[in-house]
């Protein structure tokens, strides 16, 4: 009789890391150890403890001061990790050094994020972003970078589109950059002959804007039924999505939805995700959305209005959403002086889409002008424009053409200017 054979599902194991963080007068080291951690859960790690120093700066060649290094080594053993992860983007020579002297994996932020966007890319536009981002920020490392994360195998950094390029040559891969470049300046044209199309339809533009996780996705299907992965986890989505809404009053609007922002994001993201980010700086209005059940949210809002005026939107109108308040919420709510609105909702119930696209109209109308228009009778078609872009106050018929009062936004008050009676 043959012996029963029994079968065994196998499953990789988790990597377990130690969280290292530099604590500053200015960086609340455990708030951004918190969130490390969910970067960490989210690349599909597991974090077995942590160790803050106190210092002004990182140390210039171990991140950490002598003792701290010994103590972090101490650590490793009893704890069973099998890395570290620094809460800051580590320099070629202090990714080395550290490396050396805990004869372990060492990896920082920018790596960890790299991992998960490589995870969540989807559009072909998202692959070549993240090679990018992967590739630049590789091409410094690339002495000693190899002898580092070959001690454990594989794991975070080195999954996506560049896994592959730890063992090529600087030359390649600055062929590759290259190449990239060139795709995303592609990427970039046709994103421009969309919007000027959008532009020639004289339609405002929204761009949900925020800290990742925040719900910017959930209130784009909301209220547009795109149908976006909207899930509660960090960096969901990395496409960028444009989907027309109609307002309470009847006229239409484009909104944008936009990649989420995170604090220490590194620059090598910035500019790989600079055509997706500056979605937001063509935009008419943004819609700053808080998550405001986040203990952290004060900062994750001064986060995302230093990264806006870093892509120079720092002057455009906002909507302050202060979304998930079916959850535990610190109260009073943080006062956002630079808003033009606020309002505080729960995104997933259809009272709060409401107030979002209230307080949306309310806003353009402020930037709204009345113009007074006389249509001819032969152009009657343009009737159906107006009625869908703008406002319109009053009509009446005369003998000469079709009076309106309008109120509209300055791209169609353009395209109408051959009709303008008086402004």
């Amino acid at each position: 009789m043959a012996r029963e054979q029994k079968l065994y599902e196998l499953e990789e194991a988790a990597e377990k890391v130690i969280l290292v963080g530099i604590e500053t007068e200015q960086e609340d080291a455990q708030a951004s150890l918190d969130e490390l951690e969910e970067l960490v859960h989210t690349a599909g790690a597991v974090a077995l403890g942590r160790l803050i120093q106190k210092r002004e700066a990182p140390h210039p060649s171990t991140y950490l001061g002598k003792g701290k290094v010994e103590e972090l080594k101490e650590m490793l053993g009893p704890l069973g990790a099998t890395g570290v992860v620094c809460d800051d983007e580590l320099s070629p020579a202090q990714l080395r050094h550290l490396s050396d002297a805990l004869n372990t994996k060492v990896m920082d932020r920018t790596m960890v994020i790299l991992d998960i966007f490589a995870a969540r890319a989807a559009s072909s536009e998202g692959k070549i972003q993240v090679e990018l981002a992967q590739l630049q920020y590789r091409l410094t490392r690339l002495t000693g970078f190899g002898v580092s994360m070959s001690r454990l195998g594989g794991g975070i950094g080195t999954r996506g589109p560049g896994e592959k390029k730890l063992e090529a040559d600087r030359r390649y891969i600055k062929e590759r950059i290259g190449e990239l470049k060139k795709d995303l300046a592609e990427v970039k044209t046709h994103r421009e002959l969309l919007r000027s199309q959008r532009q020639k339809k004289g339609r405002p533009v929204a761009a949900l804007v925020g800290y990742t996780n925040a719900g910017k996705s959930t209130i784009l299907n909301g209220l547009t039924q795109a149908n976006v992965l909207a899930e509660d986890k960090l960096f969901a989505t990395l496409d960028t999505t444009t989907r027309a809404l109609v307002l309470p009053e009847g006229s239409q609007i484009f909104l944008t939805d936009t990649v989420g922002f995170i604090r220490k994001l590194s620059h090598h993201l910035v500019d790989a995700f600079r055509a997706t980010l500056e979605e937001a700086s063509f935009a008419d209005l943004l819609i700053h959305v808080v998550d405001a059940s986040n203990p952290n949210c004060r900062q994750q809002m001064e986060v995302v209005y230093r990264t806006l005026e870093d892509l120079g939107c720092g002057g455009k109108p906002v909507i302050t959403v202060f979304n998930k308040m079916d959850l535990e919420v610190e109260r009073p709510l943080p006062a956002d002086v630079r808003a033009e609105k606020t309002v505080a909702v729960c995104a997933q119930e259809e009272e709060g889409l409401k107030k979002i696209a209230a307080a949306v109209e309310e806003v353009l109308h402020r930037f709204q002008k009345t113009v007074d228009l006389c249509i001819p009778y032969t152009e009657g078609g343009k009737l159906a424009l107006l009625y869908q872009q703008a406002t319109v106050l009053s009509e009446e018929h005369r003998a000469d053409g079709i009076y309106l009062r309008v109120s509209c936004g300055e791209e169609l008050r353009k395209r109408f200017q051959n009709y303008t009676i008086c402004e």
